[in-house]
């Protein structure tokens, strides 16, 4: 599959990295990164190329793990050693599935767009992060995957694993599902608890909150931006393409996690457990 089959290069010229157009979207979406540590690049994938993406989404979904649990923010187990109101003891319900990413052939959609050879250099410069610290998830089960949310499910607050995640809105539900942030709440050095247990309990007015649509994309840093999606209403699914990039070279999901979101774990999670460029709860 080629990209212009997929991607709108008159728009976001990937495939022109030398362009004076390449050089002003980078500009524009470091300007955002910056200020809310979020850009959207709205009809990044075209018509066509979301019909191709849905189809896809439809073939797979059958696959996706689903699970209702409870979680905290930092897909972490209890710790009763802390006081009952601290964020790592605040749990709330979860049910969502997610496709993991082995389902996802190289002749596909999806990870055509992720294996791209200017798709990761484009997402770095606009991070405007180092070649040297920025990597694809080292992940066989989460560098490209599909979220399927469904009536009634949506994703609580929490952070991400990876520092850099990359979404792309394939299908919404007929209602709800908006994405809702706190950008840079927490840094590489600072887990700021009192800042999110304000998110948590409500008291906080800097919750930024997106409706994307069909083939937008989304730059985000995950990691530090606490995040949520609301539940989804009606009968139509809702579809999200999720890329993941890091910035320590083989880093891996935790295993906790891991059996969280998917349901299984493979040997590369144990033997990289706590493969970390910061010492965050995960």
């Amino acid at each position: 599959m080629k990209l212009r089959d997929l991607i709108d290069l008159g728009r976001y010229p990937l495939d022109r990295p030398d362009s004076r157009a390449y050089r002003c979207l980078i500009d524009d979406l470091r300007r955002d990164l910056d200020d809310e540590g979020c850009a959207i690049l709205p009809g990044f994938v075209h018509p066509k190329g979301v019909e191709r993406l849905v189809a896809e989404a439809e073939r797979v979904a059958p696959r996706a793990h689903r699970s209702f649990n409870r979680t905290n923010a930092y897909f972490t187990k209890d710790d009763p050693k802390l006081d009952v109101s601290h964020p790592v003891r605040q749990f709330f319900d979860r049910s969502n599935a997610f496709v993991p990413a082995d389902n996802f052939p190289k002749s596909g959609p999806l990870r055509s767009i992720y294996e791209y050879p200017g798709f990761m250099p484009f997402i770095r410069e606009a991070l405007d992060e180092r070649e040297d610290r920025f990597f694809r998830y080292d992940d066989p089960l989460a560098d490209v995957i599909l979220n399927v949310v469904e009536e009634g499910q949506g994703f609580p607050w929490h952070f991400d694993t990876n520092n850099f995640t990359v979404t792309l809105a394939i299908q919404n539900g007929e209602s709800g599902g908006e994405f809702e942030y706190v950008p840079n709440l927490r840094s590489a050095t600072d887990e700021n608890f009192d800042g999110v247990a304000a998110v948590l309990n409500g008291s906080t007015p800097r919750v930024r909150q997106l409706v994307l649509q069909p083939g937008d994309l989304q730059i985000f840093k995950g990691r530090y931006s606490l995040h949520r999606v609301a539940p989804v209403r009606g009968s139509r699914r809702r579809y999200v393409g999720i890329f993941s990039f890091v910035e320590t070279e083989g880093m891996c999901g935790g295993v906790e996690r891991t059996k969280q979101l998917y349901g299984r774990v493979l040997p590369r999670h144990y033997e990289r457990e706590g493969l970390r460029a910061d010492q965050l709860l995960d």
